[in-house]
């Protein structure tokens, strides 16, 4: 058909229906929206999430000397987002691969993700993946690994109580609540020492009832960087195990914080080697740089291998109404770093030097306000561990640092150290002791 014809066809199809309206529009009721007025008219606008809220303010601020500190996402030395060389290639190796298809991956996901995830986080000889006693499935990133498990749990467990840490990632409150969980805390952070409060966190999961869900981060705090010591971990393993309660540990960053992919699955490995059950959500997005691809994967290790086989078909029906299958890009890319050898490693070494660069702000940071004499004791910056330092700033100091300095973080006095560098430690320094001297 050439393009006079076309237009013809056009003209006379709004003809016909410019004159079906006039003729039947005495017939039309009114509405809202014809009136002028929307549906949606009562909608409240929503407040700013806390933390993405952050970054909002921030890119509204002209300041040449502004610093961002909420964002969770690791910086380069220059202050600039960072694709590691290793996903460039396996993403080369990808669209290299002219047998490669878009269709959709199964419910579950990319099987050799799963499987590479699972071998990941438990370890290559784990016991509990030798006896096929874990089914892992994909999922949107550690969010969407802890709402499948939190919907799960909500239709199959027989405890609706999930415990999180106080404080905690602020999301994780949403995601188990409108999963259909009951949400209580446990102490955890102590304000006094900013380290561990071991006793107030046995104390509360002793009185929790039988059964209960109790959420850990299996390393790397959000937001305190407080850990506790594997001699901790003991102890709140026998505790847990105990009073029968289901442990979900939270896997967002290992290797992120210590350097080491094994160091950091210790926890998790200590609940799985006493042969009890537990899940376990993962995340690539800090440890890859795979934020914006949204790849994760849930893990639940089972008692036995046809428990772990029926669960997995429940799961399925849990992620099928939600978003029916994952996407297959960001998945394929973990996969091919984690069976590659070669990959495999150079990953480990991009990996090691996110983790050494985010240690040494550290260093660096605490060195800075000891130089100013900043009152105060800062050495919870060096022992504390991850992305994540609570600084112990209280709400009116962050906020004089916004104002005077334009440095910008979460009310709590939560800083992302992968967010400085060098070049801006000492104007956080100086922001930090201006703020402890003159607000107090």
């Amino acid at each position: 058909m050439n393009s006079s014809s076309a237009d013809r066809r056009l003209s006379t199809l709004s003809r016909h229906l410019a004159g079906t309206i006039r003729n039947e529009g005495s017939g039309i009721s009114s509405s809202p929206t014809s009136a002028g007025n929307s549906v949606f008219a009562n909608v409240v606008r929503a407040p700013e999430d806390p933390i993405l809220g952050v970054t909002v303010a921030y890119n509204k601020d002209p300041s040449p000397v502004k610093l961002n500190l909420g964002v969770g996402a690791y910086r380069t030395e220059e202050g600039k987002p960072l694709v590691l060389n290793v996903v460039r290639k396996a993403e080369q190796l990808l669209v290299n691969d002219r047998s490669r298809i878009k269709e959709y991956l199964p419910i579950v996901g990319l099987a050799d993700f799963n499987k590479l995830s699972a071998k990941l986080i438990l370890g290559a000889d784990s016991p509990a993946i030798r006896g096929n006693l874990v089914t892992t499935v994909q999922c949107l990133s550690g969010t969407g690994s802890l709402r499948v498990g939190g919907e799960f749990l909500a239709k199959h467990y027989h405890q609706r109580t999930i415990y999180i840490p106080n404080p905690t990632w602020g999301n994780h409150t949403k995601i188990f609540t409108l999963a259909g969980l009951t949400v209580k805390t446990y102490r955890y952070y102590d304000p006094v020492t900013r380290g561990l409060n071991l006793q107030g966190l046995l104390e509360d999961l002793g009185s929790a009832p039988s059964g209960a869900i109790v959420l850990l981060h299996a390393c790397a705090h959000n937001p305190t960087g407080v850990d506790p010591t594997l001699n901790q971990w003991e102890q709140i393993r026998q505790l847990i195990r105990s009073k029968n309660l289901l442990p979900f540990f939270d896997s967002a960053y290992q290797g992120f914080a210590s350097g080491s992919l094994d160091k950091d699955a210790e926890s998790v490995r200590m609940f799985v080697g006493d042969g009890g059950e537990c899940f376990i959500a993962q995340s690539y997005a800090k440890n890859m740089g795979l934020y914006g691809e949204r790849v994760g994967a849930l893990s639940i290790v089972c008692r036995n291998a046809d428990v772990a086989s029926r669960v997995e078909s429940q799961l399925k029906l849990v992620i099928r109404p939600m978003y029916s299958s994952p996407p297959i890009h960001g998945a394929s890319i973990v996969a091919a770093i984690l069976k590659d050898r070669n990959l495999y490693h150079e990953w480990t070494l991009e990996l090691k030097a996110m983790a050494d660069r985010i240690i040494t702000m550290r260093k660096k940071l605490f060195d800075a306000l000891s130089a100013r004499g900043t009152p105060g004791d800062w050495s919870h910056i060096v022992k504390q561990i991850g992305m994540f330092t609570f600084t112990g700033l209280n709400t009116k100091q962050v906020n004089f640092m916004t104002q005077q300095y334009h440095i910008y973080m979460t009310s709590d006095g939560r800083i992302s150290m992968a967010g400085l560098s060098s070049r801006t430690v000492p104007h956080l320094a100086d922001a930090i002791h201006a703020a402890v001297t003159t607000v107090g």
